[in-house]
């Protein structure tokens, strides 16, 4: 997948597609309702990444294996009173590793910092080494942990503790 793809803010007409990803990418996915309040609320933007669809109006030769117009990711950015908080990032399993988060990343970043936000924040699993790779490489940097705060995953006891980590926009 290209590193030009497109990143287009989603409306509650995308609630089904946005589900059916997180579902299929998260352990413990956001619920249906949860999901359908991010799509719909004014201080929130929803963003996804369209499989045929790239900046440069061309299609994928990556995505034919996946039907044009099928959601391959979708993030929530929340805007709080001084900065913004990435409050969910999912990729559909057959696409990861091609590029969909880091252009979502970057299409939120570019948004929160639109808003005037002062900084980008977001939480993440301490055993997710890609998304690790990923937000440092973008200039997160890690500002404190939750002990303990996820749930176990299957392999994986106890609790898990989450990354607070941030960006300066």
């Amino acid at each position: 997948m290209s590193p030009e793809h497109r990143v287009i803010a989603l409306t509650p007409d995308w609630h089904d597609a946005v589900v059916a990803v997180e579902q299929a990418g998260q352990s413990h996915p956001w619920g249906a309702r949860q999901l359908a309040e991010a799509l719909a609320a004014e201080d929130h933007e929803v963003v996804g990444i369209i499989a045929g669809a790239r900046a440069s109006g061309q299609t994928d030769a990556e995505d034919a294996r996946v039907a044009p117009g099928t959601l391959l990711g979708f993030a929530v950015l929340a805007c709080l009173p001084f900065d913004a908080e990435l409050q969910a990032i999912t990729v559909a399993p057959s696409a990861r590793r091609r590029g969909v988060a880091r252009a979502l990343l970057e299409g939120l970043i570019a948004t929160a910092s639109g808003w005037g936000s002062e900084r980008l924040l977001l939480e993440v699993r301490a055993s997710n080494a890609p998304a690790l790779a990923l937000y440092r490489g973008l200039g997160f940097i890690e500002e404190g942990r939750r002990r303990g705060y996820y749930p176990a995953t299957e392999g994986v006891s106890p609790r898990e503790d989450a990354l607070l980590m941030g960006r300066g926009l």
